[in-house]
């Protein structure tokens, strides 16, 4: 059935760089680039706004939280790597399904995708609001109207912070990679020197009765306390989607990952162990902005409360900005198929960037952080990504067993075992999303089907058996 038929590597590399016009995009992301990248993309949200959601779950032993969810994304990132080495394209996931698991899986996890993208771009949003706020506090004694710093479901009318941040993502990203590149590399340095400045203040107050009880939840806070954490890595696949603009994606992709996943694992084991050893966790759990917070008591002056305010704008800032160049990235490579509308695969010869489709998905995704509250998707979010993560494992798989010869630049070690331990991981913390989140996942896969069945199928390039452009494929053929 076309639905169920895989699209070859040499295809996906074939098609690969341009649209339809014959409007490419330009290979401008180095070694450094991509980690900066990566570490744009996951270091933000998670630790500056959600630490104090998952400390409230789990307490002190919100570090074993942490290395938990490390360990889900860590075995994961290993496939990954083999497959962003192997197929080198923007689609990230979405691709790497349609390689090995069949159009229709792959449009599911395209639609998953949204998810991971698209609510934590506007959950991000709304943290890089709170956070706003903050530092003018800090700086001027005065906060921003509740009304306009919140959307109507959290006491408030518009959050134009949010908006903003957005918007500025959007700018930044037309105007071209390599200007994105170079600020989202600024944004990563800044904010992992801010957060080592906030360990270095942390661990000079570490008390260790401040420790205990250390799991006062026992191990059902700690399994909560890790789905809570898991949020915090979203965004590391996000290096992927940079496949097409990376100079070297064989080798570098690979690296990229695997080093941001060790150095984003033991920063935020650190920062929590220091966050709690310094005030204690039942000071940290559930508290907004918990780490100005600690800084101020530690110090006993704002103005260490403000820089680490500033590192968290910086931060979040270079989060939105990361997400939205992965998730218009990924709709591309879907419009490219003909699974989602055209305009999403339209480069700008200027710009050699996707104006038209990074516009659209800003104004959609500021919709939700201007007027929603998002606290009841973070679930829908969380079993979406998981999903997405587990059917790349399940990939890696169907590509080794059908695609021996392809040309891989790194391989998952232990084979098979490490990716389907990888995949239990992630079905277990699916599990521990809870019920309503499952309900929320079924209709959302429903709601998919439908937009498959009525406009993905009969638009499929590969069903229609559309053309490669001529002369690419014969060497894709040869790379592969």
């Amino acid at each position: 059935m076309p639905a169920f038929r895989t699209k070859s590597p040499a295809l996906l590399l074939a098609e690969a760089g341009t649209d339809r016009a014959g409007h490419g995009l330009r290979r401008t992301m180095g070694l450094f680039q991509l980690i900066c990248f990566g570490v744009g993309a996951i270091v933000g949200t998670g630790i500056f706004v959600g630490l104090s959601d998952s400390v409230a779950q789990a307490g002190p032993a919100v570090v074993v939280s942490f290395v938990l969810a490390a360990v889900t994304c860590v075995l994961t990132a290993f496939s990954f790597a083999e497959l962003g080495g192997a197929l080198p394209v923007s689609g990230s996931s979405y691709s790497f399904a349609y390689a090995g698991l069949g159009e229709t899986a792959a449009f599911l996890v395209g639609w998953c995708l949204l998810l991971e993208y698209g609510v934590s771009v506007s959950a991000v949003a709304v943290g890089w609001s709170q956070y706003v706020d903050e530092l003018l506090h800090s700086l001027t004694g005065l906060s921003l109207p509740a009304a306009l710093t919140a959307g109507p479901g959290d006491g408030g009318v518009v959050n134009l912070p949010a908006v903003l941040v957005i918007a500025l993502a959007a700018v930044l990203l037309v105007r071209g990679v390599r200007e994105s590149a170079r600020a989202t590399a600024a944004m990563a340095v800044l904010k992992l020197a801010i957060l080592a400045a906030f360990c270095a203040i942390g661990f000079s107050a570490f008390q260790d009765g401040n420790l205990t009880p250390f799991a006062p939840a026992g191990l059902g806070g700690v399994g909560a306390g890790t789905t809570a954490a898991f949020f915090s890595y979203i965004g590391f696949d996000a290096i992927t989607t940079a496949g097409e603009e990376a100079k070297d994606p064989r080798r570098h992709v690979p690296v990229a990952i695997l080093v941001c996943m060790g150095v984003v694992t033991l920063l935020y084991c650190a920062v929590a162990l220091a966050a709690i050893g310094a005030v204690g966790g039942d000071r940290v759990g559930g508290r907004p902005a918990a780490l100005s917070y600690v800084v101020n008591e530690v110090t006993g002056s704002s103005v260490g409360g403000g820089v680490v305010a500033f590192g968290a704008v910086v931060a979040i800032a270079s989060v939105v900005l990361a997400v939205l160049y992965g998730q218009t990235r990924i709709l591309m490579s879907m419009s490219r198929d003909g699974l989602v509308p055209r305009v999403f695969e339209r480069v700008s010869p200027r710009t050699a960037t996707p104006v038209a489709g990074t516009v659209l998905v800003a104004v959609v995704f500021a919709l939700p952080a201007a007027f929603a509250s998002l606290d009841a998707v973070v679930g829908l979010c969380t079993i979406g990504t998981l999903a997405t993560m587990a059917a790349v494992n399940v990939a890696v798989i169907a590509l080794r067993r059908r695609e021996p010869g392809l040309a891989r630049t790194f391989r998952v070690p232990l084979y098979p075992v490490v990716p389907l331990l990888a995949t239990g991981c992630c079905l277990y913390l699916m599990y521990e999303t809870g019920g309503a989140a499952w309900i929320q996942f079924a209709v959302f896969l429903a709601a998919g089907l439908a937009v498959y069945a009525g406009y993905g199928r009969r638009h499929s390039r590969l069903a229609r058996g559309a053309a490669t452009p001529a002369g690419v494929a014969e060497k894709a053929e040869a790379a592969v």
